[in-house]
């Protein structure tokens, strides 16, 4: 797939699927859901399809595989620190996703940490925290308010190490948070910063030095990488004196049998935190999608850009339609945005741009319901849930106008079919489509 544009092309993502429709016939898939997961790069694929027949054991192995699984295992540390940003002496933590990363730090902590955040983070950022000195403050309507409130909250916190989680770019709304001005703040304050960039590494380059945090979390399902790892970053002291975020093999320098119990002492390095056979292939392909964005920027954001404007352009005719925003006043976006649209319900809207138009939208909360309820009550608005369309390398201009093109007919006009709540989620019925042959039967 080439992306079609004037300027350098982007990294082109995997052949993606038809999609069969309940009026009829099937239509190419317009995935408007990148920001939940990213559909693989084809020089990913490539890579992992190269790389299966050496798949071995990594570290402990003395054959040859072994050698090269090990060999693209640790590689890879470095290709995340150079995408990363990160000091050179910046540990790199293989994970399964950006949850996985914030757990980590999470139990990673000294004692009596203090922790700020805003409370519409993702839950992934929000939720990991605990204990009694946990700041959770309603992110403010500006950039330069939002900075102050975290002035405001680092002031009024105990003595002791303090930590300010901060996510990107929002995966509700699409902005870019103020983290380098957060992180000035935080600086000054004695604090630590971890940075949730699940939203922000697939669309913007990312620099741990130039912003001064000290944590970035991220995945590879999110970075067109989905097999299943993702990434720590950050300074290795808090987590080399922290106890192993999981117990086993790989962890372990030595296990002595003794008197009562076991004697072990503990790896210091990344691998404290990764027991058991690690995801060599996720990682691999994490690494390879980094390099491919890495080399890739400008046109990754032009393209991103020029489909973005296209969107919110043509959303903005809708009627009916309000976008949701955190911060007032024009801001940096990636290209993601939330709506509602008045008389109907983000299920069963979705539900209709899936089975009559082939688009996949995501409809709900957003695993952000404090910011999600926020936001649609500014609206003056009294539900819970709302409908994101999110863009990727995968996205055409043609996918952009089919949406606005299929709201503009569903506010006129209506659904062509009947819908029906079934197991907690509209769905058409009866629902003709046939599922594709590798699940028949």
């Amino acid at each position: 797939m080439t992306l079609a544009l004037s300027r350098p092309t982007a990294p082109p993502v995997s052949e993606q699927a038809r999609v069969p429709l309940v009026t009829g016939g099937d239509i190419g898939y317009a995935n408007l859901d990148h920001a939940a997961s990213a559909p693989c790069l084809a020089a990913v694929r490539r890579a992992v399809d190269e790389f299966l027949p050496w798949y071995a054991s990594v570290h402990r192995g003395a054959g040859f595989a072994s050698q090269v699984a090990t060999r693209v295992y640790e590689r890879t540390r470095e290709v995340l620190r150079r995408f990363a940003g990160a000091r050179p002496r910046d540990t790199v933590i293989f994970t399964r996703n950006t949850t996985d990363s914030l757990n980590l730090l999470a139990s990673s902590l000294p004692a009596g940490t203090s922790v700020v955040l805003f409370d519409t983070e993702h839950h992934a950022a929000l939720l990991p925290w605990r204990g009694p000195h946990v700041y959770r403050i309603p992110t403010p309507r500006t950039r330069l308010a939002a900075v102050s409130a975290v002035d405001g909250a680092l002031a009024a916190c105990p003595e002791g190490p303090r930590l300010v989680v901060l996510t990107g770019a929002s995966n509700v709304t699409g902005e870019l948070l103020p983290v380098a001005e957060i992180a000035a703040v935080a600086r000054r304050r004695g604090a630590r910063i971890a940075l949730d960039a699940a939203q922000l590494a697939p669309h913007r380059p990312l620099s741990i030095q130039d912003l001064d945090v000290d944590f970035v979390a991220l995945s590879g399902h999110k970075l067109y990488a989905p097999f299943g790892a993702g990434a720590l970053i950050g300074r290795a002291d808090w987590l080399r004196a922290a106890r192993p975020y999981l117990a086993g093999g790989g962890a372990t320098r030595s296990v002595l049998a003794q008197d009562g119990g076991l004697g072990v002492v503990w790896n210091s390095g990344p691998e404290r935190h990764e027991a058991g056979s690690p995801n060599t292939v996720g990682v691999y392909a994490l690494g390879v999608a980094c390099e491919q964005l890495g080399a890739n920027w400008d046109a990754v954001i032009a393209h991103e850009e020029e489909l973005g404007d296209r969107l919110r352009r043509g959303l903005a005719a809708v009627p009916g339609l309000t976008e949701l925003k955190l911060l007032d006043g024009a801001a940096d976006m990636v290209g993601t945005l939330s709506f509602v649209l008045d008389g109907f319900e983000p299920g069963w809207l979705a539900a209709v741009l899936s089975a009559e138009y082939g688009i996949g939208v995501r409809d709900g909360a957003f695993c952000a319901h404090v910011a999600t309820r926020r936001l649609i009550a500014r609206t003056g608005g009294t539900g819970g849930q709302a409908v994101r369309v999110s863009l990727g390398l995968g996205t055409t201009a043609e996918h952009v106008d089919r949406v606005v093109l299929a709201l503009r007919q569903i506010v006129a006009r209506g659904a062509r079919w009947d819908y029906a709540i079934q197991d907690g989620r509209w769905a058409p019925t009866p629902d003709p489509r046939a599922l594709p042959p590798f699940l028949a039967g």
